[in-house]
């Protein structure tokens, strides 16, 4: 009978997360309501502490795959803003929310403080789940910027958490330290274990389907643990991780990306349920009040305010603070910390959970619900691009790959229409990028000055890469200040790459003017097409 339940409730979940698509909806809210039904009819659940094991698993999954699917490229040019927002936005929101508990509504100082630290972060899968669904592409950069916020914020409303909840149980901790540890400890786990992982990845192949997902999932559950075990903050940890292996590229990352958009929908459909079947409705009612008072001071002036005043340095426009402020969508993450707190053992005046579960909901409903219509009001919606995916996400799930070349002054295709290219290889135009704006390549498009060209065709992975050497152009060789073509390589080796200050990626033509420091990838074979079993001496002969 329970694995029939079970089935009719993913079931159920499928058709939410159509509607949800469908309708921006959050899903959030969708599968709470699946489990509060589910309670209304008779389906008796109160255990806390399974729902606490379930959310934290949950949480791991949501936070690292919400780091590896954000891409840095997008997000770095609002990295600052989000970081801001992410940190100071999620204190100051979580302070201001506290202060109006305890003096408006009547709260201990500590236990308002506790219940503004646990709402104090946006939830990433609301806030991207609107942006997608809506194909909500926001002028400015503001849906990466939210994206990267939502996704990053939670360990700071974690680690205020555990600070308030500390303080209320008699611990003696020093809240500053406990603070620093907490991140410094999360930071250094977290990136220690992302350049051990990548540096695995690149130089391991695991062979068999299906492998490298495990392997993933295993990386994730060390590094929280690895993070938790020193007291540093797992979930950072997490999101570190992802961040940074989500932008690397290596063998099986396709496999993890179809294995973990799987997994991350079940832990949601899962978590949210289990949430709303936790509730029960007669508090959920009485709790209405304080909750739906404490959810509009949130949207009308705690969020609104750390976003005007923190974000007054860089100076954004007036619309975009507007929907900033808007998006501050409470969710899972704050009912699950809710969840720790019932669980600590610290005694309570008030019925937390409900209160928390309250503004949660109403949140996803209320601010939800208004985002899209708020966007186009504030004119904010970019007609020129879309939220919905990048060409990376296309790159990642299937074997295309994607190249592009700049026309620059004097370019022998400058005036050429795009059916003048005649491309011999299989690849095809996919689009043009001309002053920040994209232009569909159709075949009467003339190209002009400093249009950059993206061809699409079939990747290329390099199964086990003994045929490319890599090395850095030290101070005072021969190489430097010389030409590609003054080289005069042999005829079993070719200059395929070079990188320069890490950042800059230079296709080495013939007169391409070779650097110090410039990092050199070099392909070399012997005569009959096999790798040359000296290549680990290279380096010593160049």
């Amino acid at each position: 009978m329970h694995y029939l339940i079970i089935g009719v409730i993913l079931i159920l979940a499928l058709f939410a997360i159509r509607l949800s698509n469908r309708h921006g909806i959050p899903a959030l809210l969708l599968f709470i309501v699946l489990g509060m039904g589910f309670g209304l009819l008779g389906m008796d659940f109160s255990d806390f502490e399974f729902a606490d094991g379930l959310a934290t698993v949950a949480l791991m999954v949501i936070m690292f795959y919400g780091g590896f699917g954000t891409s840095w490229k997008m997000s770095k040019p609002v990295a600052k803003e989000a970081i801001v927002l992410s940190s100071l936005g999620v204190v100051a929101t979580a302070l201001l929310t506290g202060l109006f508990c305890h003096y408006v509504l009547g709260f201990g100082m500590l236990e308002g403080m506790l219940i503004g630290s646990i709402v104090g972060s946006t939830d990433y899968a609301s806030v991207s789940n609107i942006l997608r669904s809506k194909n909500l592409n926001l002028k400015y950069n503001t849906a990466s910027l939210l994206e990267l916020e939502s996704g990053s914020n939670d360990p700071t409303a974690y680690t205020m958490t555990m600070v308030f909840l500390s303080v209320m149980m008699g611990s003696q901790v020093s809240v500053p330290l406990l603070i620093l540890t907490q991140v410094a400890l999360g930071l250094l786990v977290g990136f220690a274990l992302a350049f051990l992982i990548g540096l695995y990845l690149r130089r391991q192949v695991v062979q068999a389907d299906g492998l490298s997902a495990v392997f993933m999932a295993a990386a994730m559950l060390i590094t929280y643990a690895a993070a938790s075990l020193i007291g540093g903050n797992g979930y950072l940890a997490l999101y570190v991780l992802g961040i940074r292996l989500g932008n690397m590229e290596f063998r099986g990352k396709r496999d993890i990306i179809f294995f973990f958009d799987g997994f991350t929908e079940i832990m949601q459909i899962a978590l949210f349920f289990i949430l709303g079947l936790l509730s029960n409705f007669q508090s959920f009612l009485r709790t209405f009040p304080i909750a739906l008072a404490i959810m509009l001071f949130m949207a009308i002036i705690a969020r609104p305010a750390s976003v005007w005043g923190l974000m007054l340095p860089f100076k954004l426009k007036r619309n975009q603070l507007h929907m900033i402020s808007l998006a501050g969508i409470r969710g899972a993450a704050a009912i699950a910390f809710a969840i720790m707190a019932v669980n600590s053992g610290a005694s309570f005046a008030t019925d937390v959970y409900h209160i928390v579960f309250g503004i949660c909901v109403l949140s996803a409903l209320i601010q939800g619900s208004l985002m899209p219509p708020a966007a186009r009001r504030l004119d904010m919606l970019d007609p020129n691009d879309t939220v919905l995916q990048t060409f990376n996400f296309y790159q990642d799930k299937a074997e295309i790959g994607f190249l592009e070349t700049k026309l620059r002054q004097g370019s022998e295709l400058i005036g050429s229409r795009v059916s003048d290219l005649r491309l011999t290889f299989d690849f095809i135009v996919a689009k043009i990028e001309r002053k920040g704006k994209t232009v569909v390549p159709r075949g009467q498009v003339v190209l002009k000055e400093d249009d950059v060209i993206v061809l699409a065709g079939e990747k290329h992975f390099d199964l086990s890469g003994h045929d490319l050497t890599e090395f850095t152009i030290p101070r005072g060789h021969k190489w430097a200040g010389k030409t590609v073509r003054e080289l005069s390589l042999p005829t079993d080796r070719i200059l395929v790459m070079v990188q320069r200050r890490d950042v800059d990626i230079i296709v080495p033509l013939g007169d391409t003017l070779l650097q110090e420091e410039d990092k050199v990838i070099m392909l070399q074979v012997d005569e009959d097409g096999q790798p040359d079993p000296q290549v680990p001496q290279a380096r010593e002969t160049l």
